[in-house]
Order: C-alpha cells, then structure tokens, then sequence
C-alpha cells in the first residue's frame, strides 16, 4: 500500500488498485514485461522534477520507483462533468520513467505557447502539467446535432506536449457489441468468415 492509506484509497478512486507490485531483481539482472486490458497502444513517458504528467483514469500501466503516482481533481466544472473522464485524473510526477496505456494508437502534438487544439471529447490520453484543459460547447445547431460528435469538445492550450487516442475503449465496445452473443444466446455473425467465423456459428447452432 504506497504511500499510506490515503493515498491508496486516492488510486483506488483513479481505477487503479489500492496495492502496487513492486518487481526487484535478485542475484542479477531480469525481465519483466507488462500489458494493458485491451487493445491498445503502451507509450514511455520520461519525468523530471517540474515535469509532471497528466493521464486519463486507468492509464497508468507500471512506473520506476521513483515515480510518484497520485489523483490529480479536475479544476474547472465544465472539465469535470463534461470531459469525458469524469471528476478523477492521475498525476505522475517524480524522476523516471512511468508507462501509460489506452486504446487505439497515439498521436502527439507539441503545442506552443497559446496555442489550442480542439479535440472529441474523451479522446485525450495525457499532457503536461503546464498545459490548460478545458471543455467547449459545439457552436451551431446544425453541428451540435449532425456533426456526430456530441455537444461538446476538449479544448488544449499550450505550451505542453498532449498525447491523443484514435480510439477509445468505450467506441471499441461499441463497434464490438453487435458480433457479441446477447443474452438469449445469439449473435450477428453476418460476414464472418475463416475459423472465427465458423466457430461462432457452429457454438450459436449447438
């Protein structure tokens, strides 16, 4: 339990567990790997002191010692409520390197001074502590209720460097759910073909 009780309960809060696995060599040098929960992309980010970075919640994979892992609280009400990630973010701050993890595969931009980028909301993986984050409603009627992406956008402000996702875990379902078995025990297999394909038809038949 990391850092005490309190902290614990504040991972526990950022969808992280209460206890951490610390792995340590013995008697020479070893190998350990680790993996994220679903298909995605794993991304090194190297911290220094005033460094800090700002994740989504769950995106923390695993960290050097010397990363300090705590539960960084939206600021403005808009960010909280409509972001996306919720109230809860995590924050990594220390010296090392600390590991992240989301779906899809990453984009990263280096934002200058000033300098803002509007981006899906939910679709954020991380920036840096130095840049501003906030939520913007869609201007025109038209846009809000055809553009397909909601009322609302993430607005970035530089200077900072933001990581961003081509997918998130919630469209990853989405675009699952239809080939899923469902509660009575079928499922669309239109399409499918090859051994995935056959399987599932053969165990929906039985």
């Amino acid at each position: 339990m990391r850092g005490g009780l309190f902290k614990a309960i504040g991972r526990k809060f950022a969808g992280e567990t209460m206890f951490l696995t610390e792995f340590a060599p013995t008697g020479g040098e070893g190998i350990v790997a680790f993996g994220g929960n679903a298909p995605g992309t794993i991304k090194p980010v190297e911290l220094a002191p005033g460094r800090e970075f700002i994740v989504q919640k769950d995106a923390f994979l695993c960290a050097e010692d010397t990363v300090e892992l705590s539960v960084e609280f939206q600021r403005k009400l808009g960010s909280a409520f409509f972001g996306g990630e919720g109230f809860i973010l995590e924050r990594l701050a220390g010296e090392g390197t600390a590991f992240i993890h989301a779906c899809g595969d990453f984009v990263e931009f280096d934002l200058q001074s000033g300098q803002k980028m509007k981006v899906d909301t939910g679709c954020v993986v991380g920036w840096n502590g130095t840049v501003d984050y906030d939520i913007e409603r869609v201007k025109g009627i038209k846009t809000m209720f055809f553009g397909g992406e909601g009322l609302f956008l993430t607005t970035l402000r530089g200077p900072g460097k933001i990581i961003i996702q081509s997918m998130t875990l919630h469209n990853l379902a989405s675009a699952l759910a239809p080939f899923l078995p469902s509660a009575k025990g079928t499922s669309d297999t239109s399409g499918s073909s090859g051994i995935v394909g056959t399987l599932l038809k053969e165990t929906i038949g039985r």
